[in-house]
């Protein structure tokens, strides 16, 4: 049978980490952009989820010749009218650092700062997933996952990463960042999607 080698169309570590092992468990060969290290980054200029895990998956698709999975995901929050949004990665890129502080914390004070004023019960959010994978000719299917929750008052919990420490699952009474990677799989966003998108995959490598 022909090898299924894909590409992971990200350099971010947490993401290649979360999707890699599931992806490797159904036969796949995967490989992350590391391997490409002359692919420039792609710009996200959509104004959708899916609109920028579309571009990411197709331009690196066209430039290995390898299929390409990506996503774009974020963290959407009722009270700041579903900020940051497509944003969530660089939300704080309006304020400077604190000393010996890192983006993800970064993004985790200005989004506590901007509700430092909201009360509990109106602290609803949800991070939300929008995965794409791509063949080099363009054709491609599309899927989305949610994970609701809140957001906590301060941080709980190591693990993860982004806004997973203030990210509150009622169901599991536990933050983002207390869960284990397989726990975490099994709730999130990304694992939801992922969940889709392995459903949809075997016709999906069929029509190649």
């Amino acid at each position: 049978m022909k090898k299924q080698q894909i590409v992971l169309a990200t350099r971010n570590a947490g993401k290649i980490r979360e999707l890699a092992q599931p992806l490797a468990a159904y036969g796949l060969d995967v490989l992350g952009l590391d391997a490409f290290p002359d692919l420039i980054d792609v710009e996200e200029t959509g104004t959708t989820f899916e609109e920028n895990a579309l571009l990411k998956a197709h331009s690196v698709a066209a430039a290995t010749g390898l299929v390409a999975v990506a996503d774009d995901s974020g963290l959407e929050v009722d009270a700041l009218n579903n900020a940051p949004g497509v944003y969530s990665a660089r939300y704080s890129n309006d304020i400077p650092f604190l000393e010996g502080e890192n983006k993800d914390q970064r993004n985790n004070r200005k989004l506590l700062a901007a509700l430092a004023n909201v009360p509990k019960a109106q602290r609803k959010a949800r991070f939300v997933c929008a995965m794409v994978v791509c063949t080099p000719e363009g054709r491609h299917i599309t899927v989305r996952g949610e994970w609701e929750g809140s957001i906590l008052p301060s941080p709980q919990g190591d693990n993860g990463f982004g806004y997973d420490p203030l990210f509150w699952d009622e169901s599991a009474q536990s933050s983002g960042a207390m869960l284990t990677r397989e726990q975490k799989n099994a709730r999130s966003h990304r694992g939801k999607a992922l969940q889709k998108l392995m459903a949809a995959w075997p016709d999906f490598w069929k029509a190649q």
